[in-house]
């Protein structure tokens, strides 16, 4: 084995990147892809200088698998895309400060408006059918509402 290792050649440094790349195709979430991509140019390398010494050829393959995590990294942190839509799925997220009417009474903390052709669940101070409350929050599907003193939007337009 030892003798395996001290002769490595372009070949061998191929093989263990198609093995990794073939490893990745199952589900290893981008991480083998950077490995195997080191251990292609190490071959490559190993290909132009074909006196390269196993002393060099693995600290390169770990120097270059670590600086390509690095920069896989480094690329995915730095990709988060900003959207023109940030509440698109953030259903109800979109309601907070507008004004709508309570459809259902709001007692003991807890009563229903009127969203476009939808009914939400609220949690607010109590008031009666017909009060302009304000979407001041968002818990899961419930929504906070606190009296308004405006109605702006218009019951049957949402």
């Amino acid at each position: 084995m030892w003798e395996f290792l001290q002769n490595l050649s372009y070949w061998d440094w191929l093989a263990l990147g198609t093995v990794l790349l073939i490893l990745e195709v199952f589900g290893a979430g981008g991480y083998l892809l950077w490995v195997a991509s080191a251990a292609i140019i190490v071959g490559a390398a190993t290909f132009l200088i074909p006196g390269l010494s196993w002393t060099l050829q693995f600290p390169l393959f770990g120097v270059l698998a670590v600086l390509t995590a690095v920069y896989w990294w480094q690329r995915q942190r730095g990709t988060v895309n900003s959207s023109d839509q940030p509440d698109l799925n953030r259903r109800g997220h979109e309601l907070i400060g507008r004004t709508f009417v309570v459809q259902q009474a709001i007692v003991g903390g807890r009563g229903k408006i009127k969203v476009g052709d939808g009914v939400w669940m609220v949690t607010g101070p109590d008031a009666d059918v017909g009060t302009p409350v304000r979407v001041t929050g968002q818990n899961g599907t419930v929504l906070s509402v606190e009296v308004a003193h405006e109605v702006t939007e218009l019951p049957g337009r949402n």
